[in-house]
């Protein structure tokens, strides 16, 4: 595996680890994928949720927590940290700042169009501005957008297609269309980064469904400099969730795996189960809304809160939660190390490649 730049900071293992909220990939996971040399990720996702003890509101603990997150990530770790942040939190641009001031390495900004990131840099900062799109489309506007009004252009992009867990950027009809998989997406956005070569090399992530060496050999061939993965390290002795979290993957079959639609207004993949069923039956209904943590979220239209539905799952309890994940889930059959995944990432890696020879 060929390592690739960020600017100036040099990602050894081709390797993100995809932010997943509330709870899920927090210090513990971040911290074990940056010490193999890839980029671990935090997720800004109900931080106010999670340090829910501490002396301030909602959104103030969020900022606490962020804080609290990074630190102990840099106890852990020496490797690149970054953060996932959705563009659709209604406390955004907290996390953003909060992230900056903080000397994040990389934020990753989905679930949106961060057309404003690159205005909340301040003079002397190194952090990264990667955005996660999923159309060549918008890495398009995206990049016209960031390079006229702020003459700043990507660090990378990552483009996420239809088969990755949680929040998709399609429309139900797409996910299962040919003509918006990752393989096709992929070749798209890279024609869309060239346009640049000559102002900045923007090195574009493939993401969603990637869970494999060999899926990452195919992609990285493609011309990506790396991939994005979140699903394969739910089962690592290093992920923040619960265990009883982790065991619903490892007892997950592929027909387990089902599209719902969010109280966000997206699509998103999880896991089936008894609250997923509870929901259908329509039995599930929100009584306030405590945080107002999504922009686009009505709770009196809505069939729960999503947030505490996330966090109730992170921490184990199945039956008010259900797990995202992405398409290849059911194929996590034991809980082991960050360092024994990555390893098995390589070796399959090397076997791609040789028989590629």
């Amino acid at each position: 595996m060929k390592s690739f730049y960020l600017g100036n900071i040099e990602i050894k293992l081709p390797v993100i680890q995809g932010g997943m909220g509330v709870g899920v990939s927090l210090s513990g996971l971040a911290s074990a994928v940056a010490n193999e040399g890839g980029i671990g990720v935090i997720s800004c996702a109900g931080l106010g949720l999670i340090y829910h003890k501490s002396q301030g509101n909602y959104l103030e603990n969020c900022i606490w927590g962020l804080k609290e997150e990074l630190r102990k990530a840099r106890e852990k770790s020496n490797g690149i940290i970054g953060v996932n942040i959705m563009v659709a939190l209604t406390n955004y641009v907290d996390m953003v700042k909060t992230s900056i001031a903080e000397g994040v390495d990389v934020i990753f900004a989905g679930a949106g169009l961060p057309f404003d990131l690159p205005s909340y840099q301040t003079p002397g900062s190194k952090t990264k501005l990667v955005p996660i799109v999923s159309s060549s489309r918008a890495a398009k506007i995206l990049c016209d957008k960031w390079k006229n009004n702020f003459n700043y252009l990507p660090d990378a992009i990552v483009v996420e297609g239809p088969k990755a867990g949680g929040h998709l950027g399609f429309k139900l009809e797409q996910i299962d269309d040919e003509k918006f998989s990752l393989e096709q997406l992929v070749p798209e956005v890279l024609e869309v980064v060239a346009q640049y070569k000559d102002e900045k090399v923007i090195p574009v992530i493939a993401a969603g469904g990637i869970s494999s060496g060999y899926d990452m050999y195919r992609f990285i061939e493609m011309g990506a400099a790396g991939v994005q993965m979140g699903t394969i390290f739910v089962t690592t002795e290093e992920c923040d969730a619960a265990t009883e979290f982790k065991k619903i993957f490892i007892d997950a079959e592929q027909g387990d795996l089902q599209i719902i639609q969010s109280p966000v207004g997206m699509p998103g993949r999880a896991i089936t189960g008894e609250f997923i069923k509870s929901v259908e039956k329509g039995l599930e209904v929100p009584k306030s809304c405590p945080f107002h943590c999504i922009k686009t979220c009505d709770y009196s239209k809505s069939p729960y809160c999503i947030i505490q539905v996330l966090y109730q799952a992170a921490r184990g309890n199945m039956k008010k939660g259900y797990a995202f994940a992405g398409i290849n889930a059911h194929l996590a059959k034991k809980i082991i190390s960050v360092k024994e995944t990555i390893a098995t990432l390589q070796a399959e890696f090397s076997l791609a490649k040789q028989g590629a020879l």
